[in-house]
């Protein structure tokens, strides 16, 4: 497309660019500037932008990483310092007690009280470290507290006795190997003598002999050593206190479990006093005494006989068969009248004058098992004691006992078919325990009615009565 130009040449016309080589060049910059193709402004349209990106995240830096990675484990490293610094101080702690352990030792010896700690001192400084801490206590005698502490018990006056005797408690307390040790130093004897001497340091000495006596190695020793009256008489003594009794008593049982403290315990008479104990009705002391009386009638025939002739023995030991809330109490008893019932006729007879077979038939029916066991074993002795002693009066009498015809089953069981008494045709023997069980049946229901609290009217008042509730039952059917 040209233009005419006025300065034309000769022939007037000229070719002209309708568009500058500038123009174009604008022309050009702006379709490119706004996106689109062909010729033509951009103005008045709509501006085109393409979707923004999102921002590519940057890479973290090497360095970083490497600085985050070692940040990280700080508080670990932290941890294992502090648990590597408590580990030291602990270490640091053990080897400070060990030299004050070593330095209480040193002066416990002969002649290590010349320093800044008496041997008494020392003495009350392992009473105080071996109370509570087992470690102490086993660690003093590694180091040789004991010899030097069993030999303090010679040096009389200035109250180191006391201290040394409660010393030496405290280091045995728990550790059998330091009880061992003290027996083997020669402490017994010391004690007894220190307990011969007065009565200020009875206490000690009996909690002594207890904390030893839990040893089976030292209770033979113990027993030999002549013990046996000096605890007696505190668990008798009025004087002692209520805690040397206690302790007393604890240390007697231990020693009546080695079957040869039995000649020793029984000489010093032991016997009467757990009977009397047992009398008292304290319930742990009565239960501990009557443990001991087990196991003395168990060790020997001398044991046996030494309780049967204890002052009532038999009539107290049948009272504890009616202690419904001991049953441990119960079952000692029981076993120590097997015992009694099983060897001697006399013990038979006193028993039942003593009303045993009432409270043993009632032992049948509400005591434990272990009661049950020997509440029957007793009356089978006891049923057999007494048909024996039927024969023999028979016999002396010149009666010969009919044996009655059996029983229809049809019968009833207090009738027989022809109307007579059931009983007419029996022996006097059976006659005997057939009103022996229905008079301890009917004692039993009064007691059980008694206990109870209920209207009187509703325990059986005659033998008539108490064939009504028991009219299916026969002597078979109890537990002898």
């Amino acid at each position: 497309m040209v233009a005419r130009c006025a300065h034309a040449d000769a022939g007037g016309f000229r070719l002209w660019p309708i568009f500058s080589a500038a123009g174009l060049r604008r022309k050009v910059l702006e379709v490119l500037a706004c996106g689109g193709g062909g010729g033509g402004s951009c103005r008045g349209r709509t501006a085109y932008r393409s979707p923004q990106r999102m921002p590519r995240p940057r890479p973290r830096s090497d360095r970083l990483a490497e600085l985050l990675r070692a940040e990280e484990p700080s508080s670990e490293c932290g941890d294992e310092v502090e648990a590597e610094a408590e580990a030291d101080a602990a270490a640091a702690r053990k080897v400070e007690a060990l030299e004050e352990l070593k330095a209480v030792v040193a002066a416990l010896q002969p002649g290590g009280g010349e320093g800044c700690m008496s041997r008494v001192e020392a003495a009350m400084a392992v009473r105080r470290k071996a109370k509570d801490d087992a470690g102490a206590r086993e660690m003093l005698a590694m180091l040789g507290a004991i010899p030097p502490l069993v030999a303090m018990l010679d040096e009389g006056g200035g109250g180191g006795e006391d201290i040394t005797l409660y010393a030496l408690l405290n280091l045995g307390i728990g550790n059998d190997t330091n009880k061992a040790a003290i027996v083997q130093a020669g402490a017994v004897h010391k004690m007894l003598r220190i307990a011969e001497g007065g009565a200020l340091a009875t206490e000690a000495v009996v909690a002594n002999f207890l904390c030893l006596s839990a040893l089976d190695a030292n209770k033979p020793v113990i027993g030999a050593s002549g013990a046996a009256p000096f605890l007696v008489r505190a668990f008798q003594g009025a004087c002692s206190t209520e805690q040397a009794r206690h302790d007393a008593l604890r240390a007697l049982l231990n020693l009546s479990i080695a079957p040869a403290n039995a000649p020793h315990l029984l000489a010093a008479g032991l016997a009467p006093a757990l009977v009397a104990a047992v009398g008292e009705g304290d319930g742990p002391a009565a239960d501990r005494a009557l443990a001991a009386l087990c196991n003395l009638v168990a060790a020997c025939p001398e044991g046996r006989r030494a309780v049967s002739r204890a002052p009532d023995a038999v009539p107290c030991l049948v009272d504890v068969l009616n202690w419904a809330d001991e049953p441990g109490c119960q079952e000692k008893a029981a076993y120590v009248l097997m015992v009694l019932a099983h060897r001697s006729y006399g013990d038979r007879a006193a028993m039942a004058e003593a009303g045993a077979t009432s409270a043993l038939l009632e032992l049948t029916l509400v005591g434990t098992a272990l009661a049950q066991k020997r509440a029957s074993r007793i009356l089978e002795i006891l049923r057999a004691d007494k048909g024996k002693r039927a024969a023999d009066d028979d016999a002396s009498s010149g009666v010969v006992a009919t044996v009655s015809a059996p029983q229809e089953r049809g019968c009833r069981a207090d009738e027989a078919a022809d109307g007579e008494p059931a009983d007419a045709g029996m022996s006097a023997e059976k006659r005997a325990v057939r009103q022996l069980v229905q008079q301890s049946l009917q004692s039993n229901m009064r007691r059980i009615v008694r206990r109870a609290r209920l209207p009187q009217d509703l325990a059986p008042a005659s033998a008539e009565s108490l064939k009504a509730l028991t009219a299916s039952s026969t002597s078979k059917s109890l537990p002898f």
